[in-house]
């Protein structure tokens, strides 16, 4: 009982340490950086996995700030960023956590489902790297393998590759939809098929750009 009500005081303080930072560095973000946010109505009020294309170093940020602040988000990033002195504390403060990439970090994968079951948002980019535009790149079954465990639907989102400073940009949100498998366990086959599934449905997006 005391460990519990130790985790809720410790995920409290992260969304508290989240809304501060969100207050204060988004109004710069949107000076330097502004976009539009197209179909905001489709954010749900309850967990979803947030999986947006990846063209840019600032994607990450501005599907952040495009989601309501008290939103509860948590995001998976590369762990590199993670082992970055003082630059990693302050974002395990903000509820971001490191994944390794190229092999099957169970640490992240049980944080992540953790996340998803308390109610939380998590942001996680499914091609698992940045891609060049019009470049073919398999999505990765990470965010499949979380939505078949916890029972999360999927958000696709599609950012515009175009982000230069003063220039406007404009970030998608798709309807979320629940991952379906054709019997009660899903098979590797099924596995690939719906996370390419996915990545077709983030750039189909695009056709609903202003």
């Amino acid at each position: 009982m005391a460990e519990q009500k130790k985790k809720q005081r410790s995920e409290e303080q992260t969304d508290r340490s989240y809304r501060r930072a969100y207050t204060l560095i988004r109004p710069l973000f949107h000076l330097l950086f502004p976009f539009r946010r197209v179909h905001a109505e489709r954010i749900p009020d309850r967990s979803v996995l947030v999986c947006p294309n990846h063209f840019s170093d600032l994607d990450p940020l501005t599907v952040c700030f495009a989601l309501p602040k008290d939103s509860g988000l948590r995001v998976m990033a590369k762990q590199e960023l993670m082992d970055v002195p003082i630059l990693g504390r302050l974002l395990k403060r903000w509820g971001i956590f490191g994944v390794k990439r190229g092999n099957s970090d169970v640490g992240a994968i049980k944080t992540a489902m953790r996340h998803l079951k308390a109610g939380h948002k998590l942001l996680m980019f499914p091609e698992g790297t940045r891609v060049k535009e019009g470049e073919e790149n398999d999505g990765k079954t990470g965010a499949i393998m979380l939505a078949l465990r916890t029972g999360t639907p999927i958000m696709p989102c599609y950012c515009e590759k175009r982000k230069r400073p003063f220039q406007r940009t404009a970030i998608v949100f798709g309807e979320p939809y629940m991952v379906e498998t054709e019997g009660k366990k899903a098979t590797p086959r099924e596995y690939k098929e719906r996370a390419e599934e996915l990545i077709q449905r983030i750039y189909a997006l695009k056709e609903e750009l202003p």
